[in-house]
């Protein structure tokens, strides 16, 4: 069974930048489209980015311009750059594997997830 292990969380200012990372074990990762998720406290949990197996990405509206995914499959390896973060960015962030890049059916179980608050 894949095992997934999201890191890069923390407390940071508005304004501020984190980077998270997603690690998962086996051999697919390198053919599968990856997506950042995450869930703020009372509401569901929502598509922050995708990117594809060939590198395509893809962006939630509210992400668009501050975030940047990408993937290093030597390293099974995909990373959330965050920038010029805002507080409304504070929740728990989680990756997964997708079937397809409408990034809704899932491949893995879903990890611990990384906390991210943005707070003064």
């Amino acid at each position: 069974q894949v095992q997934v292990v999201e890191s890069g969380g923390g407390l940071v200012q508005p304004g501020g930048s984190l980077r998270l990372s997603c690690q998962a074990s086996g051999r697919t990762f390198r053919i599968s489209n990856i997506a950042w998720h995450r869930q703020a406290p009372g509401k569901e949990r929502e598509l922050v980015a995708g990117i594809s197996s060939g590198g395509s990405t893809t962006y939630a509206d509210t992400v668009k311009g501050r975030f940047t995914i990408s993937r290093d499959n030597a390293k099974n390896t995909v990373y959330l750059q965050m920038n010029s973060l805002k507080p409304e960015d504070t929740a728990v962030y989680y990756c997964n594997a997708h079937i397809s890049t409408n990034y809704r059916t899932t491949l893995w179980p879903w990890g611990q997830g990384t906390q991210v608050t943005v707070s003064s």
